[in-house]
């Protein structure tokens, strides 16, 4: 299937490709989740303890204590087990009202109608609305769908309510002390590991464009690769902020002896870091915007002439090795196929020849000369940002 992007025609996906494409994912996450640490284990564990906090919860309700209500304890235990220690506290305090809420105003209408339907028609209207209030956050559908459970079952009665209610807490309760007491989530690994994807996902994207630009085979394709190469970074930038986040949160609740029940992950690295690789994401998206119009045949500015190019696709390569060393850093395998001392003497030299090539090119032709310095300086950017304390001047 060919479609029309950007002004390109690219060629859609096959159905038989995207299949292929998710079952390679799963299988990646499988075998993640089996090798060692991380965020698809940590999924995992959360998913077992989930399933054994309903597990516990249906024990407790209906073997133990023989509640004929039993089915709200496991439903809401089930829930509750979130990713943070604070977010199930949270989240325990807001379902907890709403399945009160929604239990009172059904019974209230069953009493008032005295019929399943008019009662529905009552109480799941009002419910509804409630649930839009910003105090429930995502929990205040719970109220309609415990207004629903209650009139469906019949027995609206002051014993069924104080049943249902009851094994609501117990429920609560169940779901946040598993969460809390059994192998706490504490998020702070994924702030290193999104760091680590973002600094080789540029190094990755740098490697490309440095490819295409030395093989002379780029056009308006290879630049809308590009861009879609800067677009993905831009999202595990937006993952990133949304894991630091997350560590943040995971740290509430969670010092000291809950803490001690966990294994200590890895420091998370310093906020500054995000912000550094903001800018380097930013400044490889202008240089791969610069490359597209240059690329563009309709557009007065023409690209630089092959041995200029070349130089300037092997400094972005380096670059790109610069942050495929800080992703080896913050993973801690330190693999390095040449020294750092050695990658900033090599840029050095090709920045000078790239400064040549650019005086000659303001001699001889102005537009090339205007593209080689957009190119030069965001890549004098990215360079700046990957190898601080470069010295560059």
């Amino acid at each position: 299937m060919i479609r029309v992007r950007d002004g390109v025609r690219v060629r859609s996906a096959r159905p038989a490709d995207a299949l292929r494409r998710e079952a390679h994912a799963v299988s990646g996450a499988v075998l993640a989740a089996w090798r060692g640490p991380g965020r698809e284990r940590d999924l995992v564990v959360q998913s077992l303890k989930a399933a054994a906090a309903a597990l516990l919860a249906w024990y407790v309700a209906s073997d133990w204590l023989s509640d004929p209500m039993a089915l709200m304890a496991p439903w809401v235990a089930l829930v509750l087990v979130q990713a943070t220690v604070y977010s199930s506290l949270r989240q325990a305090a807001q379902q907890f009202t709403a399945i009160c809420a929604g239990t009172l105003l059904a019974s209230a209408a069953q009493w008032l109608t005295g019929d399943t339907l008019g009662a529905l028609a009552l109480s799941v209207p009002v419910l509804m609305l409630l649930s839009n209030w910003h105090r429930f956050g995502d929990q205040g559908i719970y109220g309609a769908t415990t207004a629903v459970f209650t009139l469906a079952t019949g027995t609206v009665t002051a014993s069924a309510v104080g049943h249902r209610v009851g094994q609501a807490a117990l429920g609560a309760v169940i779901g946040v002390a598993v969460n809390a007491l059994v192998l706490p989530p504490i998020h702070l690994r994924d702030v290193r590991e999104n760091l680590a994807a973002l600094a080789g996902e540029t190094g990755d994207l740098l490697h490309t464009v440095a490819a295409d630009l030395r093989e002379n085979e780029w056009d308006a394709q290879s630049a809308a690769d590009w861009s879609s190469g800067a677009a993905r970074l831009e999202r595990r930038l937006d993952a990133l902020r949304s894991a630091r986040g997350w560590s943040r949160e995971s740290l509430r609740f969670t010092y000291g002896p809950l803490r001690a029940l966990h294994r200590v992950p890895p420091s998370v690295p310093p906020l500054e870091e995000d912000e550094r690789w903001s800018r380097i994401t930013g400044h490889l998206g202008a240089l791969t915007r610069a490359l597209a119009v240059a690329a563009d045949g309709d557009r007065t500015p023409a690209p630089p002439d092959g041995s200029v190019l070349r130089s300037y696709a092997r400094l972005l390569e380096l670059i790109g090795d610069a942050c495929h060393a800080e992703r080896d850093r913050l993973v801690g395998t330190g693999e390095q196929a040449r020294s750092a001392d050695e990658n900033e003497e090599a840029m050095w030299e090709l920045h000078e020849r790239l400064r040549k090539g650019l005086r000659e090119h303001a001699e001889q032709d102005l537009t090339r000369t205007v593209v080689l310095g957009t190119l030069l300086l965001q890549a004098e950017n990215l360079w700046d940002e990957a190898v601080p304390g470069a010295g560059r001047s």
